[in-house]
This record gives C-alpha cells, structure tokens and sequence, in this order.
C-alpha cells in the first residue's frame, strides 16, 4: 500500500487483501508513508481477522530526516515490522556535494540552505577522518539503526553500487555515533520526545524542594509551585 487509504476502513481493505493472498497474486502485505497509529490500528484489525496484517513499512528517512523516530519505527518495532528506508542519500544532499564527491549525480544541482551547508561541512569531514565516502557512511548508519531491515538504494554506476555494498563492511562505533547525533539531532520516541523538558523541570523541581526541606527542616513550596504552576 502506497500510501494510506483513507476512503474505507480496515475491516474492508483487508477483506481484499485476504482474497489476493488466497488468489496466490499476494504473498505478503507491507505499507508506505504510514504514521505510526495507522501501522497500529491496520495491524490491531488485521489480528481481530486472524491476517497477518502489514510486515514492512517503506518510509523516508535518513540522517537529515529523523522524524519516523519519534512514533513510526517504535510502532514497526512493536508489531515486528521491517523498515525499508527509501531516500537514505537525502536526494543526494549526504553523498558529498560540497566535496565533489558525487559531482556526475542526478542531484549535483541541489540547492543548499546556509544551514544546510553548515551541517554537511562537519559531516563530510566526519567521513573523510573516517576515510570513508559519505554515500557509505550514510547507508552503513542507517544499517546501524535496530529497526531497519535494508535501505532502498538507487545506484546509476557500478561504482554507485560498489560503494553502496562497501556499506555493509562499515562499523560505526559509539563515539562516530555520537559525533553524527551531533550534526544531525534524532527525536526521541513519544512521549518523551515532545514531554521530556517538562518531566526534568518538574524532577529538578522536586529535587532542589527535598534539599531545601532537609537543610532548613520544613517544606515550603509555594516559591517553587509558582514558579512551575505551568507543568
């Protein structure tokens, strides 16, 4: 499924499909540009059927494109979908094209933000301490993230090719993982990614209140309740 159907319900999209796997013209059924709550609420009415439901979801992301962090890949997680990233280049702009290193690419005309040439300076310098292409690194990352099955990958040369196979062999450690976090910030999952500021606000509250209690032997909290009455 291509994108999300949203003109019939469930029930009646997988009644469809349950008669194209028995007809032998689907093996299996996997999505595209799907938000988290519909891998959710397809596979939820996919179970109370006896179907399988969705086994992979195809969804664009990359390391200037983290978005599918915050809801999608922990709900593929959850029901045991396999992620199929497509984009994983960002249409060329993280294949090295301030350094040239893709120059004959279909996308060397990119247009670029100041800030997008900000973050692809320290990346492609990443790379090069790493002596590594940009187009492997960005593909060996995505191969270093748990939900990803494979990334979609659209080489035009045998030497777009290779390079994409030389992904495989790369190992990314924990300090290049952090140093790439660095120039491209993830999302953590919901709720966290959007509720975590307040959740420390309110446990640093709590925490600066029971020091201030113990040293002067009471609890007061009106200073503090004011000043985070909006948690």
């Amino acid at each position: 499924m291509h994108h999300i159907w949203r003109e019939s319900p469930w029930e009646e999209v997988w009644q469809a499909f349950e008669l194209l796997v028995q007809q032998g013209k689907v093996l299996y059924v996997g999505s595209s540009n799907f938000a988290g709550w519909h891998i959710a609420k397809a596979n939820e009415a996919a179970r109370r059927r006896n179907f399988l439901g969705l086994v992979s979801e195809q969804s664009i992301y990359h390391l200037d494109n983290r978005a599918v962090e915050r809801d999608l890949l922990p709900a593929c997680e959850d029901y045991g979908l396999g992620v199929i990233p497509w984009s994983p280049l960002g249409g060329g702009k993280l294949a090295g094209v301030l350094s040239g290193v893709e120059a004959d690419s279909r996308r060397s005309g990119l247009k670029l933000t100041d800030a997008d040439r900000a973050k692809l300076e320290k990346w492609e310098a990443l790379c090069q301490r790493l002596g590594e292409k940009p187009a492997d690194v960005a593909i060996a990352w995505l191969l270093h993230q748990k939900a990803v099955t494979a990334p979609i990958i659209g080489p035009r040369t045998l030497a777009q090719l290779d390079g994409s196979l030389r992904a495989l062999e790369i190992k990314l450690s924990a300090e290049t993982l952090a140093s790439i976090d660095e120039i491209f910030p993830g999302n953590k999952p919901s709720p966290e990614g959007y509720a975590c500021e307040r959740f420390e606000a309110v446990n640093e509250w709590k925490l600066a209140v029971k020091w201030r209690g113990m040293a002067a032997g009471v609890f007061d909290l009106s200073l503090p309740a004011r000043r985070y009455s909006s948690l």
